[in-house]
């Protein structure tokens, strides 16, 4: 796993095989944790709250979390006695009868003792009535990442959290009370912050490992337990009262008993961050005193990042309440308190970890991506952060990258658009629907021998615009030809076509003025060189036909004198005698 996680055992990580440069994950980040580097999106996990928001919206499934089950397998093997605290909301996910079978596969799985995390929100939340803050606003301390959130990013608000420990953390500590302090606890919900929680808990509220609903069906599957082959069985505990609604917006408060109007002025229950976000500002009021119930996810625990896949989130809800309303608990046993009281909330705020820039700096920054005016922030939240300021401030953190802000990449590749046509070698112009020059380079104007004083005119001011026209009536979609443009001493091979959406036409010309005389050169100098070829090859043929004659010729002669040597010489009279044949005779002799 080193080649994939940002840290040491991080709960949220990125897969960078699978990362695709798409600021998803920034963009829905609410705290911003993702630092980018060469476009690819890391998690910070100093910055991290382990909502899970990031695993929930990335489209390739890049950010993942830490997977855990190996760690409960070898909590398994040792040779403590091992429980496991479920979440409530496990109801939402699995049917009816999957639910009576639950217990009998977590038993198959080696867990000896198993009982709802429900049973520990009933003490939690009739602590957080208990200690209801009686001067300020209580904000309660349920969801670990909420008060992960607050700890980091809102420090102001940490006054305002209830010292009250989580359901999964007070659950622990009753299980060890119960079964003896060396019982090691394996937690089981939807929510991925549980694990950062686990990670940072100790003594009595220690839990040795929390997994996700993904997780556990992940273990059941490799273990072959399927839930038609196991019998029905219960949970070794009940948890008390209506604490099965718990994981909804408002359990904490119907729990607790308090509120059943869900209009009370002075009790609110909110879920999702941005609920949260906008209600935290807005605490402080002069005689405010609310009792807040806020819970990390939308509709609470029930959209968890950790539920198993295509659970429609309303579906859920309903399977829950239906669970909830069928399954009443035991009755409500009394209150407790020594095991769930929280820790102090010292957590040092993010903020304050943060380097302060100068305004000189954020502007050098801002002014790097042609933003010299406040006129020039788009404030597009294209780059993930919701200002140009903002995303500028991460760019000195080094949490950002220049090259992050979309409008000015656009405005970039423009301009490298326009460098590439002013300074190509091939003329290009454009027109407009009516055939008029709107623009042209400067290889344009040198071929064609004008100026941007033709600007506005018709095409045909310079050359022949029937090939523009074939172009413009939908004649033609394309027209590439050479032509000779004798006024200009040019040949040109052309391109033409038109761009629909901007109505427009473009000539492309490409000089071959050159390439065009040498091969016009080239081809008298072929023709030439066969006319001499065929000449010599005439002579030649002449030649021979005399030589042949004069060779025939020679020949006759020659028999004809080797004829009268032999009479000469085979004449057996040696005497010169009237009539003798003389040499004279013999070369003269047809």
């Amino acid at each position: 796993m080193s080649n994939t996680t940002e840290s040491e055992n991080p709960v949220v990580f990125t897969n960078k095989a699978e990362c695709r440069d798409c600021y998803r994950c920034l963009r829905h980040c609410p705290v911003k944790a993702i630092r980018m580097v060469n476009g690819q999106a890391s998690v910070d996990p100093e910055r991290c709250i382990a909502c899970g928001t990031c695993i929930r919206e990335c489209p390739q499934g890049a950010k993942q979390f830490r997977n855990d089950i190996e760690k409960a397998v070898r909590l398994l093997a040792s040779q403590r006695r091992i429980a496991v605290s479920i979440a409530p909301s496990f109801a939402s996910f699995y049917s009816e009868w999957q639910r009576r079978r639950l217990p009998s596969a977590l038993r198959r799985l080696g867990f000896a003792y198993i009982a709802e995390t429900a049973a520990g929100a009933y003490h939690v939340a009739a602590a957080s009535l208990l200690k209801r803050y009686k001067n300020s606003d209580s904000i309660c301390t349920a969801c670990p990442a909420v008060v992960g959130f607050i700890e980091k990013y809102v420090p102001e608000r940490v006054e305002n959290l209830l010292p009250v420990a989580s359901p999964m953390l007070t659950h622990a500590a009753m299980i060890r009370e119960q079964l003896g302090p060396d019982t090691g606890i394996v937690f089981i919900g939807p929510c991925i912050a549980k694990k950062s929680e686990a990670d940072n808990s100790s003594g009595q509220q220690k839990v040795d490992c929390a997994l996700t609903f993904n997780e556990l069906d992940e273990w059941l599957e490799r273990e072959d337990i399927q839930f038609d082959r196991l019998e029905d069985s219960h949970f070794d505990e009940d948890p008390g009262g209506e604490a099965r609604f718990f994981p909804l917006p408002g359990g904490l408060n119907r729990t607790a008993r308090i509120g059943s109007d869900s209009l009370a002025a002075d009790i609110i229950a909110v879920s999702g961050i941005d609920e949260i976000s906008t209600l935290l500002a807005n605490l402080g009021k002069p005689g405010s005193h609310l009792f807040i119930e806020p819970l990390f996810c939308a509709q609470g625990c029930v959209g968890g990042p950790g539920a198993p896949k295509g659970h429609n989130i309303f579906d859920s809800r309903k399977n829950l309440l239906d669970y909830a309303i069928r399954n009443p608990g035991q009755a409500e046993p009394a209150a407790r308190s020594e095991e769930i009281s929280a820790a102090g909330h010292s957590v040092v705020p993010i903020e304050a970890m943060q380097q302060e820039f100068s305004e000189d700096e954020i502007r050098r920054v801002l002014s790097a991506t042609g933003k010299n005016s406040k006129s020039d922030e788009l404030d597009c939240g294209a780059c993930g952060y919701n200002s140009c300021r903002e995303k500028a401030i991460a760019v000195l953190r080094g949490l950002a990258e220049t090259e992050m802000c979309i409008p000015y990449m656009r405005r970039l590749a423009e301009q490298r658009t326009d460098r590439i046509i002013e300074t190509s070698p091939n003329g290009i112009v454009m027109l407009d629907e009516h055939l008029s020059i709107i623009n042209m380079n400067p290889a344009f104007k040198k071929m064609f021998l004008c100026s941007d004083a033709v600007l506005g005119r018709h095409i045909s001011y310079l050359v022949d615009p029937e090939p523009f026209e074939k172009v413009v009536t939908g004649r033609q979609q394309l027209i590439e030809e050479t032509v000779k443009y004798q006024r200009y001493s040019l040949v040109a091979h052309q391109i033409i076509y038109r761009l629909e959406a901007e109505k427009q036409l473009v000539g492309i010309f490409v000089n071959i003025t050159g390439s065009r005389q040498s091969m016009e050169e080239l081809a008298r100098l072929r023709h030439s060189t066969v006319e001499q070829a065929r000449e010599m090859l005439e002579h030649q043929v002449k030649m021979a036909q005399e030589l042949a004659k004069y060779l025939g010729e020679s020949t006759a002669r020659g028999e004809t004198i080797i004829e009268n040597l032999i009479k000469l010489t085979a004449s057996d009279d040696k005497e010169e005698k009237p009539g003798r044949i003389t040499e004279w005779d013999i070369f003269t002799s047809k």
